[in-house]
């Protein structure tokens, strides 16, 4: 699985944005695993800056963790309402399909992921999320 993405716009002047103590505490829980920790800052998070698609991303990525796709599906979509081209959200949607057992669901995030990249649909989590429909393939064989 890929590192967990904050942004779909990786530019110095985005990493250079002043972030939120609550999204700050949210993004160290997730690297640390702990998913459940997370979703109080991350909720914090989204109800200070409810239009900020990384927050959903990562909202989405902690509930799919612990096992709870519908929340999971939801934060994906309300990350892709905000920014539709959000390469991150897009592959987790797309890693949430295959838990799902639904790959064909999988194949259009992929799909979307090529249009979103920005290198001629090739991206680290394009690449990321092929890999996966990859293995998913070969383990239902």
């Amino acid at each position: 699985m890929a590192p967990v993405l904050l942004s779909a716009d990786d530019s110095p002047a985005r990493r250079a944005e002043p972030r939120s103590p609550s999204l700050d505490a949210g993004r160290k829980a997730v690297d640390a695993k702990d998913f459940k920790s997370a979703l109080g800052p991350l909720t914090q998070a989204a109800k200070e800056t409810p239009n900020d698609a990384d927050v959903h991303n990562l909202l989405g990525y902690s509930y799919r963790n612990l096992g709870q796709f519908d929340k999971a599906m939801e934060h994906y979509r309300l990350a892709l309402n905000i920014n539709p081209n959000h390469r991150g959200a897009h592959e987790y949607m797309g890693e949430l399909y295959l838990q799902m057992d639904q790959p064909a669901n999988a194949e259009k995030e992929l799909q979307a992921l090529s249009k979103a990249c920005p290198w001629f649909g090739k991206c680290e989590e394009y690449d990321d999320l092929k890999e996966a429909i990859e293995k998913h393939k070969a383990k239902t064989k």
